[in-house]
């Protein structure tokens, strides 16, 4: 037998017309094998060319479960035609004889079909495996993340916190779990207390990786720093991470401000590199916003970064908060957020009564409520989104 060719089975009662049947579906493409029932069946049989008469009622739809199977009969009025439509058999001819090229076409069709629904079926088996192993790796992948997440949250300071008299808090939203942003504020002696406010260009690991480096360069360049010159304390830390992050060659930039405060002559010194939104330091019913400005850091290689410096008053209240911010405030344009933010500002005493006022503004923020390691299955935010609060002083250590 030529291998390369469609067997087809008939069953129909012995005699003339089973042969004719037969004789009239065999052509170059088909071979035939004549049957009486569905018993025994060739097993590389394609498709059953099957006689109303021939095939009892309830094995119709055992017969269509094995095979695809088209129906033969000599009258529309069949009752035996009608029965096996009722069980599902929608390919049927009548008077085949008479048209044996359609019977033809009609048996190729149903072949094809038939190939298709099992490639079809495969398809769906070879997706559901795929599916399967990719939520198995998107399950791995969020544990990942998860931990990652906790680690960085582990390298924040503790909140809130009082350095010298000064209070310190901050408010730390990832956009899902990791987070580009950073900040810490630690006491170098009696007289200084220092911190930074980080923003890493994108979101997720790979920022989190700069925020891990930013975390260990900044502690030794305290380390290594002799309490001289508090003023240029601030530019210098710029300028040695520019360098670093261009000497890795990892593509990240960031947007920072650092600070030390002089708790004795009530001053704060400091630099920033593309800070945005700009700090804003309210006093004396009042609220500012601190001038300077610098370039990005880890962008532009030989940036020297400006030192400036401002006074403080006994009450003050000064706050940092990243570019994701401004996703969540109304208006189309920059300066409207902006002016937006400062109006929430002007109205907030507590880091509280500022997020409040914020997730009044964000859905996303108001369902999230106080972001923490327990409610890291909320819908993502826009960007990260870190708020810092500095005010002081006469507060209690």
């Amino acid at each position: 037998m030529d291998h390369s060719k469609q067997l087809i089975a008939v069953i129909d009662e012995p005699g003339p017309e089973r042969n004719a049947l037969a004789e009239a579906i065999t052509c170059d493409g088909m071979w035939v094998y004549a049957a009486s029932d569905i018993d025994h069946l060739p097993k590389d049989t394609a498709l059953i060319v099957a006689h109303a008469h021939s095939v009892p009622r309830q094995q119709w739809s055992q017969l269509t479960r094995r095979l695809p199977t088209l129906v033969v009969s000599d009258s529309r009025e069949d009752a035996d035609l009608i029965k096996a439509i009722d069980v599902g058999l929608v390919d049927y001819i009548v008077h085949p004889l008479r048209h044996t090229e359609l019977l033809r076409r009609m048996i190729r069709k149903a072949i094809e079909l038939n190939a298709l629904a099992i490639e079809r079926d495969r398809d769906r088996e070879r997706l559901s495996e795929l599916n399967e192993s990719l939520e198995t790796h998107l399950a791995l992948l969020r544990m990942d993340q998860q931990s990652g997440g906790h680690i960085q949250r582990r390298l924040l300071p503790a909140r809130p916190k009082v350095i010298n008299s000064v209070y310190y808090d901050y408010w730390f939203a990832p956009s899902l779990y990791l987070s580009g942003d950073f900040l810490d504020y630690q006491r170098y002696n009696e007289r200084y207390s220092t911190f930074y406010f980080a923003d890493v260009s994108g979101h997720g690991a790979s920022s989190a990786f700069v925020t891990v480096l930013l975390k260990y360069l900044c502690n030794r360049w305290l380390n290594e720093w002799d309490g001289q010159r508090p003023e240029q304390l601030a530019p210098d830390w710029l300028a040695a991470m520019n360098r670093e992050l261009q000497g890795t060659d990892i593509g990240k930039h960031a947007t920072l401000f650092v600070g030390v405060i002089d708790h004795e002559a009530h001053t704060l010194h400091y630099s920033l590199g593309a800070q945005l939104p700009m700090p804003l330091l309210a006093a004396g019913g009042t609220l500012v916003r601190l001038e300077g400005e610098g370039m990005p850091v880890g962008l532009f290689p030989d940036i020297e970064y400006p030192s400036l410096s401002c006074a403080l008053p006994d009450e003050f209240r000064l706050w940092l908060c990243s570019d994701g911010v401004l996703e969540c405030l109304p208006g189309k344009t920059l300066d409207t957020r902006l002016k937006e933010l400062e109006q929430l500002i002007s109205e907030s005493v507590t880091l509280e009564q500022l997020r409040d006022r914020l997730a009044q503004t964000n859905a996303l923020l108001a369902e999230g409520g106080a972001i923490d390691e327990a409610n890291q299955d909320r819908d993502a935010l826009p960007d990260d989104l870190t708020i810092m609060m500095v005010s002081g002083f006469g507060h209690a250590d």
